[in-house]
């Protein structure tokens, strides 16, 4: 069977024509006789650094949705874990993509284009929302499921055995994404399973027996980029990691930074320094609870330019009065 012919459902769900790879023994978090089934990290970043994570399983079983902590870092019906990367140009470096445990491919797809869903030349996915991706069978009947990665990238093949931390590909945007990230699914027996909570019995806040070998720090929201602009930047730009441009001494100064899990009632505070002092200091309110959004604010140039020197910003991120997130960013002006 070649790779383009593994049909897969949605990023919440992959039907692969595979006997799994073992049967079920005990339904708790162990595998095999005496072996416990474990989760390492499956992308190559520093979570609250380089990458977080953007979306966890839903738990609430009616239309609205929250996280395991009882936070609104989920959606409805979401059933993964999603490692997001803070632009699409740092997802273009090459992130890697990790087996989160000893196993065998089950079946790949590597053919979906990097592009962003609503944006021009995005495919019809027809059913493929996970994109470009990987499955690995487990012992005691449980499944991983790598979604949305790079096109060209996946580097394991159907039957290849592989252990923890082997590579497996690179973060990408296929299928359906809004950003670059890694979609992880968790099965048993091909019921989704939230790995915070694999016996789902806790209202609120991680199980004391979760998947995972390190429990990834929940970070309830932050900001993933900040940065200097001649204007209010374009959100494309933001997500892009191209919204830095260049500013002459004689162009609006603005300050902008880009954060995930906005809540309403947190404020982003955007200050600027310059060689004369602070040029401003302003605290911009959330109106909204948001997934992912940006704020930005400035000055004109005064009359005969900027003063030569340095300029250096600090984007803060607000809740409760107090500093959840912070980001900094300087930029040289004139000789």
């Amino acid at each position: 069977m070649s790779r383009s012919a593994l049909a897969f459902r949605s990023h919440l769900a992959l039907i692969l024509a595979l006997a799994p790879l073992a049967a079920t023994a005990q339904q708790d978090a162990s595998g095999a006789a005496g072996t416990v089934f474990r989760l390492a990290l499956p992308i190559d970043c520093t979570l609250g650094e380089s990458c977080v994570i953007q979306n966890y399983v839903d738990t609430d079983p009616g239309p609205a949705a929250h996280d395991y902590s009882c936070g609104p870092l989920a959606y409805d019906g979401h059933k993964g874990t999603d490692f997001r990367l803070p632009t699409i140009a740092s997802q273009s470096e090459g992130v890697e993509v990790r087996a989160a445990a000893p196993g065998v491919v089950l079946g790949t797809r590597d053919e979906m284009p990097d592009i962003l869903q609503g944006w021009e030349g995005a495919p019809n996915l027809g059913g493929r929302d996970c994109g470009n991706g990987v499955s690995i069978g487990h012992e005691g009947g449980w499944e991983t499921q790598y979604c949305h990665m790079a096109l060209g990238s996946i580097s394991v093949e159907t039957g290849q055995r592989v252990e923890a931390g082997d590579r497996l590909g690179e973060v990408g945007l296929s299928g359906q994404s809004q950003f670059p990230h890694l979609h992880l699914s968790v099965r048993r027996d091909r019921i989704e399973v939230d790995p915070f909570d694999p016996e789902d019995r806790i209202d609120c806040g991680a199980a004391e027996r979760t998947l995972w070998i390190e429990l990834p720090a929940y970070l309830p929201g932050g900001l993933l980029d900040a940065g200097f602009a001649p204007g209010v930047p374009d959100y494309l730009d933001i997500q892009r990691g191209t919204a830095d441009q260049d500013i002459g001494q004689d162009t609006p100064l603005v300050l902008w930074g880009y954060a995930f899990g906005g809540r309403a009632g947190d404020v982003m505070r955007l200050a600027v320094e310059g060689p004369e002092g602070m040029v401003f200091n302003e605290e911009v309110p959330l109106e909204k609870t948001q997934a992912q959004l940006f704020r930005a604010t400035g000055l004109s140039a005064p009359e005969g330019g900027w003063p030569v020197g340095d300029y250096a910003g600090r984007v803060v991120l607000l809740r409760d009065g107090a500093p959840l997130s912070e980001r900094r960013a300087s930029i040289t002006l004139g000789e």
